[in-house]
């Protein structure tokens, strides 16, 4: 599962290979010349601080010798470069040497961390869309069993953490070993003694970055939970706002949020101590190697064994300029943990696959001519009791049939199945004796236009909304439509007609005017099926009045599966089709069941005694 990850991870970096190479070369550039200042950093000082005289003569007895060390190639190469005939122009020289390489440095350490950026901001880009693209491709299912917030939390705090780890992180993994080795070579070339002495530091932070990481890791993981189910109580609490004012609950919900927010500064803080833990120790570890070098090759110096002061001077530049790099392989193992609790998070959505898909050689339809027809169908959600038995009846072309029963009796869950939101466990349901599941879903559902209790508007303009789905939006269309849903009066009277935005889910609006808006949608859509689940029982007397005038119209010359509570509003339906507990308990018209004196007769009583 490890390699799995990290090589998942890799791969979302490596596609980008132009700009990580380029990141990569400027990199190298930058630690070949960040090395070269240090070095050249180190004569200026001794420059200065030598007898000219004696540094001229220094440099004619090297040039002299036949062999020479690797330390001692490097010197007579680099005062081969700046010595001039006085100490002054030397000085220049070295000065104006120095300026060049710092500045060229720079030049590639933007280069090297524009790329990077550059990267970083595709991933970004490219994973929420992945994520977005394929919460579309999901079954509704999934959404049952998800919250909303904390895949939101996932596409936003998730990806932003995976961006950080494979952007940084990734690259300083392949920089700061390469910047280390490069100090740790010059270290050796000035004296292998010492440098053996300062690598003991090296397993000792190797081993505290380690064990440091893998508890970030793990508390990175039940952090990012804790964020989600932040964001999942304020888009609930915002999104139910009307009724926790009802029910005076905001003491409540400002509580429960509060105890959550508590609990997350908790485990930031702890997770903070650790990730702040590892610099300073990195850090105090290589000062106390260094004092200790200090101590030894200062004697060496003074006792004159061995290292020359300026050796000393370059090899003690040298080992502090090595904590940079120790400091920020420290911080790239807390960030890479922390993205790795993200990307687990974050590929198992993506690894989630969608239950209901196009079989490989499903067909498309662009007519409805006969019937729709439930042959022996059972269903139940995942891990629940089954919610339809042996469902059997058909739905014959141009006719209206209602479904009607109780609350939990499976009307919604009957009506899902028709456009695929869900598949049946058992049994077929076939248009025009064509199975629903070899019908690709986009031809499946675009012959059907649904209407619901729970109306679904976008904060969009009134045209927008009323021409949802459609590629061209033809304005005549629309204000016919707007028309034949009793729309059009009331979006005359508002300020900006039909360019008015309506606020999410359709707020600006009353019930009545969004139940309308939702009708003009369908009659936009003109489909030959017609899906209406309970579109009027959440209306007054008068917007029921005017949706049902809509309704009217939108059935007209229509296939349509109405469901009900109020049984006033399929009396004239060619069937009713009347379910109890998943079961269908009696069929037939108003009439006929009205004369069985059945559950239809008794519901109807009810409601009309």
């Amino acid at each position: 599962m490890q390699e799995s990850l990290y090589k998942r991870m890799f791969k979302l970096v490596i596609q980008h290979w132009p700009y990580l190479l380029l990141s990569t070369v400027a990199a190298l550039v930058y630690v070949s010349l960040n090395s070269a200042s240090i070095w050249l950093t180190a004569s200026l000082i001794n420059n200065i601080l030598m007898d000219f005289k004696q540094l001229m003569a220094d440099h004619t007895q090297l040039a002299e010798q036949s062999t020479l060390t690797l330390n001692e190639k490097l010197k007579f190469w680099t005062n081969g470069l700046i010595l001039r005939e006085t100490p002054k122009e030397t000085l220049k020289v070295l000065c104006l040497t120095i300026l060049v390489v710092f500045l060229t440095k720079n030049v590639f350490l933007y280069l090297k961390n524009i790329s990077m950026t550059v990267i970083q901001y595709y991933l970004i880009t490219e994973m929420r869309n992945r994520l977005y693209k394929h919460f579309n491709s999901l079954s509704l299912s999934y959404f049952n069993q998800n919250k909303s917030g904390e895949l939101t939390s996932i596409v936003i705090n998730d990806v932003a953490n995976l961006r950080r780890a494979l952007g940084t992180s990734f690259h300083q993994l392949l920089v700061e070993p390469i910047n280390l080795l490069a100090f740790i070579l010059l270290l050796f070339i000035i004296s292998w003694k010492l440098a053996l002495l300062s690598l003991i530091i090296l397993p000792v932070a190797g081993f505290t970055i380690i064990t440091i990481g893998r508890s970030i890791r793990r508390k990175s993981k039940r952090t990012a939970a804790m964020i989600a189910g932040i964001t999942n109580i304020i888009t609930e609490t915002l999104s139910s706002i009307r009724v926790v004012k009802a029910f005076a609950m905001e003491e409540y919900e400002v509580q429960r949020f509060f105890k959550e927010t508590r609990q997350y500064f908790k485990l930031i803080l702890r997770r903070a101590k650790l990730r702040l833990l590892a610099s300073p120790i990195t850090e105090t570890l290589g000062v106390m190697i260094g004092i200790l070098l200090l101590w030894v090759g200062g004697i060496e110096v003074l006792s004159d064994k061995g290292l020359t002061p300026e050796d000393f001077l370059r090899f003690i530049l040298l080992l502090f300029a090595m904590m940079d790099p120790l400091r920020k392989l420290s911080k790239v193992n807390v960030e890479l943990q922390a993205g790795a609790a993200s990307a687990e998070r974050i590929f198992s959505i993506l690894d989630t696959p969608p239950n209901i898909i196009n079989k490989q050689n499903a067909i498309k339809i662009d007519t409805f001519d006969e019937m729709i027809q439930f042959h022996n169908v059972n269903f139940k959600y995942e891990s629940n009791d089954i919610v339809l038995h042996d469902i059997s009846f058909e739905i014959k072309k141009g006719s209206i049939v209602a479904l009607v029963g109780t609350s939990g009796a499976g009307k919604s869950t009957l009506a899902d199945l028709i456009p695929r939101f869900y598949d049946v466990n058992n049994g077929s349901i076939s248009i025009d004796e064509q199975n629903i599941q070899n019908i690709t879903l986009k031809s499946l559902r675009s012959m059907m236009g649904i209407v619901t209790q729970e109306t679904i508007l976008f904060n969009d303009s009134i045209r927008a909304n009323i021409a949802y789905g459609q590629q061209i939006i033809n304005d005549e269309l629309v204000l016919a439509a707007a028309k034949a849903a009793n729309a059009l009066e009331f979006i005359n009277d508002l300020p900006k007609g039909f360019e008015t935005v309506i606020g999410e889910k359709g707020v600006k609006l009353s019930g009545g005017q969004r139940q309308r808006l939702a009708i003009a949608r369908a009659i936009m859509k003109n489909p030959p099926i017609l899906i209406l689940d309970e579109a009027t029982s959440a209306l007054d007397t008068e917007s029921e009045r005017l949706v049902q005038q809509a309704l009217e119209t939108l059935m007209a010359d229509r296939t349509v599966l109405v469901i009900a509570h109020r049984l006033s509003t399929v009396t004239n339906a060619d069937k009713i089709i009347v379910l109890e507990k998943g079961r269908i308990k009696e069929m037939g018209t108003h009439d006929e069941l009205m004369e069985k004196a059945g559950l239809y007769s008794n519901l109807y009583n009810i409601q009309f005694k």
